[in-house]
């Protein structure tokens, strides 16, 4: 929801991001209904074998993610590429993104790890992401991918062919996103570190979590309109200004996060008045009468922002503990707005599917009871694998999102959402009965 002409403040310029904002609003479509996923009836034979594509899909993921971290010998902190090339394995041509390594996408593979089984590959890239927690005055959108130094990840960078020397992201047009902090971005990572304090028992893990929630209540608490937080820090060229505008989809993440602090007693703060802040600033971008989330808000705080519509939100406001039956209409919405073939697209112009989020309808449709449903989108999600391991961030050449775009190239948030909905892993619950898979 960055209302200026920057770029989107994780992925930004010319990939994907999930700020939950847009740079211009666009216009908001009729778009006739497509056959809705769950109404579809099937018969027992496509649902056993679409059970072993779950099955095989989440091993494969499990394999893909911890090979990343076995690629560094040892047990040093790690952080993972987000990306690989267009040509399906290897790195990425794009300069920008040759070693960005994205806070979230790495937030979420430590979660995927933990349901893995895979506990030593995600305390490696947990203990990278603790690091920037704990040591950067604020966690940074990106950062270098690979062995952590120095005890704290580097910011990322590239060589400049024209200048002939090596330059940080922040200091370039293409990467000065990755030089900001998206309040989701520190969601997601505290996110990832409780899981890990929940796996272990550590309370570094927690206390780490419980810093970056204290950064977020500090820094974008935001009492205009319905409240809640803002979009966090915005960086342009070495400039960082405050991010005015408000996401609902952070803000789900942070209803989440500050209810996780509540439950486990974490010190440091009033999380439970801090979970319904955000949650009521959720509640407010809830429209009964169309039955959808919308997107948030413009600078102002309090405008919503009602085109276009985003899939993610409508996705992951089932996952919150506590989310109201009412809210189940947006799947309703999600099926009628964004379903294509293959499953289900970022934003309502519908021109493919993003791997993402059709595994977070999975994922949804899971804990809704939705069994036959979701395992049609796991088996084809699971076409989506390529060459070096991760799942292509969409099967088209490309497709627009709210803000920037997606690339048939592989994709570690993708894998890692696979995973987490092939093995039926909520994120933003603790002690998830299906939290950990043994091998």
């Amino acid at each position: 929801m960055t209302m200026t002409g920057a770029v989107a403040a994780r992925h930004g310029k010319a990939w994907r991001g999930r700020l939950g904002g847009v740079v211009a609003c666009l216009a908001l479509g009729a778009c006739a209904p497509l056959p809705a996923f769950a109404g579809t009836a099937a018969t027992s034979t496509a649902v056993a074998e679409a059970l072993t594509e779950g099955t095989a899909l989440a091993d494969a993921g499990c394999r893909a993610i911890a090979a990343r971290v076995d690629q560094s010998p040892g047990d040093r902190p790690v952080l993972l590429r987000s990306y690989d090339g267009l040509r399906g394995m290897g790195a990425p041509d794009d300069p920008s993104l040759r070693t960005a390594a994205f806070t979230y996408d790495n937030a979420v593979a430590v979660i995927a790890l933990l349901a893995c089984g895979k506990p030593a590959q995600a305390r490696r890239v947990g203990e990278a992401l603790r690091l920037a927690a704990m040591h950067d005055g604020r966690l940074r959108d990106a950062y270098r991918a690979g062995v952590v130094g120095n005890a704290r990840p580097l910011p990322n960078g590239w060589r400049d062919a024209r200048r002939k020397r090596w330059v940080e992201a922040a200091r370039q047009y293409a990467g000065a996103y990755q030089d900001g902090t998206s309040s989701g971005n520190v969601a997601w990572t505290a996110l990832a570190l409780l899981a890990l304090y929940d796996a272990t028992g550590e309370t570094r893990w927690r206390d780490a979590a419980v810093r970056l929630a204290g950064w977020m209540v500090d820094h974008a608490s935001d009492g205009r309109g319905a409240g809640g937080f803002d979009g966090g820090v915005e960086s342009f060229m070495l400039v960082p200004r405050k991010a005015l505008w408000k996401s609902t989809e952070h803000n789900i993440d942070l209803a989440a996060l500050f209810g996780w602090l509540d439950r486990i007693a974490a010190p440091g703060g009033d999380w439970a008045t801090q979970a319904q802040r955000a949650r009521g600033f959720v509640d407010a971008q809830w429209d009964a009468a169309s039955g959808h989330f919308w997107m948030g808000t413009s600078a102002d705080g309090a405008t919503p922002v009602r085109a276009p519509s985003v899939l993610d939100v409508q996705l992951w406001a089932q996952l919150l503990p506590d989310a109201p039956k009412a809210w189940q209409r947006a799947l309703d919405w999600a099926e009628h707005r964004h379903a294509v073939a293959g499953g289900f697209d970022f934003n309502d112009d519908r021109d493919g599917a993003w791997t993402e989020g059709t595994a977070q309808a999975a994922l949804a449709y899971r804990r809704l009871g939705h069994e036959a449903e979701a395992r049609k989108l796991l088996a084809s999600i699971a076409r989506q694998a390529a060459p070096g391991g991760f799942l292509y961030a969409t099967p088209e050449a490309r497709i627009t999102s709210a803000y920037a775009w997606y690339r048939h190239q592989p994709c570690l948030a993708a894998t890692a959402w696979a995973v987490l909905a092939a093995l039926n892993r909520n994120p933003y619950v603790p002690g998830d009965a299906a939290r950990i898979r043994r091998h």
